[in-house]
């Protein structure tokens, strides 16, 4: 079975150019689910350079899904068989104005767009810069 990767080792991956977020936000919580955007963010903000981004977009998938532990691994293989969006289609660089960092290792931070940290890493010429992917054609 193949296996695909969202994972981007030594990358940036800057704020959509129409999102509409001047700072980092906290995404609002909807009622009694947590939505996509909150699970990746309280994994990612509590946990900087901790997890891949393969492990982020999963566990919200288990999460969602109510999976149990004995059901991760055999998901895992089966979620990962077929390609799945990264970080750049996520809420959180689309719409919450959130950067993706990834360190050599391909483990993940988040970057509020109106950071000095953010302009660094954005103009790191030793990072694959990337821009979220836009909301609106």
């Amino acid at each position: 079975m193949k296996v695909h990767t969202t994972n981007y080792p030594n990358t940036f991956i800057q704020i959509a150019e129409d999102c509409p977020a001047a700072t980092g936000e906290i995404p609002p919580v909807k009622g009694d689910t947590k939505t996509v955007a909150n699970i990746q963010f309280e994994l990612v903000i509590k946990n900087p350079y901790t997890f891949t981004s393969d492990d982020v977009l999963f566990q919200v998938f288990a999460e969602r899904n109510a999976l149990t532990e004995s059901e991760l691994e055999q998901a895992r293989e089966v979620f990962f068989s077929k390609g799945q969006p990264c970080f750049r289609a996520s809420p959180l660089t689309k719409r919450y104005g959130w950067g993706v960092h990834s360190d050599k290792d391909g483990r993940i931070a988040l970057v509020a767009c109106d950071t000095p940290e953010y302009k660094k890493l954005a103009s790191d010429s030793n990072l694959k810069v990337f821009k979220a992917m836009r909301s609106s054609k």
